[in-house]
């Protein structure tokens, strides 16, 4: 997998661009035996949205010996990030989202800067690859973005349920400016987009659950303006291609 101009292009005028097939089949299997045996990635909490559902949250800030760690470190993955970013890049954190079947709660309209300006990040050269472990649909409520909307900027964001969330009057009037695609995705996809684009997902409805590894990174040089750092201070590492594929 390798970025190309046309997805350089695709990312500064929609803010994301989706790459199918970055991960295996084997891959992706390996990495949801770590959630379904009790690895890092199950380790969650939930996050209520505003019905009162909940999604469940598994985040670590630091990179160890584990199969997250090889898929954070991929060659697939950092070398894509920086092609689109356009700069070095260091390792934010990771997580591992899931939505049970018929109980999964919705992730409210927001801004990944609208969480880490609060962390006193200077600029908002930051970006996630998001990364579908199980087919991600309408149904079973895949991420959904407006368009071309980082191009606004930093919104308030206010809480909502016990999530960080954009006003929802001003989300409204945005809607009709914006368009919001549903992004569908195989397993094995990723789907790297701006800290500032707007998105959110739908509760699960469906019969099976849908579960995503998220691993977000900041711009090498974006200054954290705190004295507690929450960003590796370093490049973040390239590792082998096969390197997940040693925790199978």
């Amino acid at each position: 997998m390798f970025i190309t101009q046309e997805d350089n292009l695709a990312y500064e005028r929609d803010g994301y661009v989706l790459k199918e097939n970055a991960f295996s089949s084997e891959e992706v299997a390996a990495m949801l035996r770590d959630v379904e045996s009790g690895g890092r990635g199950a380790q969650a909490h939930g996050m209520e949205d505003e019905s009162g559902k909940a999604a469940k949250l598994a985040i670590w800030g630091e990179l160890g010996d584990d199969i997250w760690a090889a898929a954070s470190t991929s060659p697939r993955i950092v070398n894509s990030m920086r092609a689109l970013m356009g700069e070095e890049i260091a390792f934010l954190h990771g997580k591992v989202m899931q939505k049970e079947a018929r109980t999964g709660g919705a992730w409210e309209w927001h801004q990944d800067y609208g969480y880490w300006y609060g962390d006193n990040f200077a600029f908002p050269r930051m970006a996630s690859a998001f990364v579908a472990l199980d087919e991600a649909t309408i149904e079973n409520g895949c991420l959904q973005v407006l368009r071309g909307s980082h191009k606004l900027g930093r919104l308030e964001h206010g809480q909502v349920g016990n999530q960080a969330g954009a006003d929802e009057a001003r989300i409204r009037k945005l809607e009709a400016i914006f368009e919001r695609v549903h992004c569908t995705m195989k397993p094995g996809a990723v789907l790297f987009f701006h800290c500032n684009l707007l998105h959110a997902s739908a509760a699960n409805e469906s019969d099976k659950p849908r579960r995503t590894f998220i691993v977000c990174y900041n711009a090498l040089g974006n200054p954290q303006l705190s004295e507690r750092k929450s960003s590796e201070q370093r490049p973040c590492p390239v590792g082998s291609d096969d390197a997940i594929l040693k925790f199978a």
